[in-house]
């Protein structure tokens, strides 16, 4: 698992380029074509040069009740730089919805990831800069070709808010007996920016001048030891208050996750809760700041499973896969006293589609979305997706 980081320092973590600027390699439940067949981690063997690799995304939507959207989502491009055996660069510079247009309403332009890796030995390597939160499935390895449908889950956007980055530094490494690890310092989520549809999607500083009053820790630790299974638990922790000084506000985040795959089979599923502490009063001083309730709950949850089935015979060139994922996910579980729920924000959704790799590295998606509330007067919203994506 993981290979091409291996070459590098018997070590793979994160979902960066090692210094060959190839993508890292793909998790076991969802693998470039064949590859996942035979159990080797991978990509194309595709002849590749310098240091830049990158990936790629657009979308085409179409909800039932209004017109359909185009959208080149993502523009990414990844750098990396070994200085020797044992130090090297990792950078990823994003560009999301086409068009960046100073302050009027369009794309970003983010600095993702910027790293330094300081490679010790297996079992602890040092990490420092711009860094991912290794929270879940989705948020170290986002890249088009290796997840089903055409957006990501929802709970990996409104629980989990993919992708979650921010300035940072810690520890890293392999345990043996298939166990691997971080664990990493970051700066803390932003209280203020926290609100009632979409969760802690956000509140991260994203390095800007980030206040780091009180830093927030987060760490995973996984497990690989079984062919064809990886699962994972991961957390996240830390005051949120810097922004409203006469409190304390608090964030803590707990996830579990298990991806499997057998023969033409795959399968995952992930679960992820979210405590926040002082929402009450969080919500009464934003509320006179703003004139808005902002209504953020003391809790949220969403989990979701996924099956998925690749359909063509092994002598094909290329692979497809049908797959059908169910979510439930509410960013208002539990309300502080004196708030009320809102049932539109109690959701769950069905999504079925099929993904068809041209490449192992270049994926064409078509997916249905289901998603429903428990409101009686919120519609539901119902789309039909189709994406290309691909990394190289």
């Amino acid at each position: 698992m993981f290979l091409a980081c291996e070459v590098v320092a018997s070590i793979c973590l994160t979902a960066v380029p090692p210094a060959t600027g190839r993508p890292a390699t793909l998790p076991v439940s969802v693998q470039a074509p064949r590859l996942a067949q035979s159990g080797t981690s991978g990509s194309s063997n595709a002849p590749q040069s310098g240091p830049v690799s990158g990936y790629m995304d657009f979308h085409f939507s179409k909800p039932t009740d209004g017109p359909g959207v185009i959208d080149f989502h993502r523009f990414v491009l990844l750098f990396s730089h070994r200085f020797s055996d044992r130090l090297r660069f990792v950078g990823e510079l994003e560009l999301e919805h086409a068009v960046v247009e100073g302050l009027e309403p369009g794309g970003e332009l983010e600095l993702e990831q910027a790293y330094v890796d300081f490679l010790i030995r297996p079992e602890i390597n040092f990490r420092a800069g711009m860094i991912l939160a290794p929270v879940g499935i989705i948020n170290e390895r986002h890249e088009p070709p290796v997840f089903h449908g055409v957006e990501r889950p929802f709970v990996d956007t409104v629980i989990i808010p993919t992708t979650w980055f921010d300035a940072g530094a810690g520890v890293h490494g392999s345990l043996g007996r298939g166990f691997r690890y971080r664990l990493y310092a970051m700066a803390p989520l932003d209280a203020t920016e926290l609100r009632a549809e979409e969760g802690l999607r956000g509140a991260a500083q994203h390095g800007s001048e980030a206040q780091v009053r009180n830093v927030g820790w987060t760490g995973r630790l996984e497990y690989v030891g079984v062919r064809g299974l990886q699962t994972g638990v991961s957390f996240w922790r830390g005051n949120t208050g810097f922004n409203t000084p006469n409190f304390d506000t608090s964030v803590g985040l707990f996830e579990l996750d298990a991806r499997f795959s057998r023969g033409r089979f795959e399968a995952r599923g992930q679960h992820a809760h979210v405590f926040i502490g002082g929402a009450g009063e969080l919500n009464d001083a934003v509320g006179r700041t703003t004139g808005v309730n902002p209504n953020i709950a003391d809790q949220l949850r969403g989990s979701y499973v996924e099956a998925a089935y690749r359909v063509l015979p092994a002598r094909f060139p290329h692979d497809a896969a049908v797959f059908v994922r169910y979510e439930d996910f509410d960013t208002q579980f539990r309300m502080p006293a004196g708030f009320v729920k809102l049932p539109q924000f109690d959701r769950d959704a069905w999504v079925v589609g099929a993904t068809y790799w041209v490449d192992p590295d270049v994926a064409i998606k078509f997916d249905y979305s289901h998603v429903r509330s428990k409101s009686t007067v919120v519609p539901a919203p119902r789309s039909i997706n189709v994406g290309l994506g691909w990394w190289f």
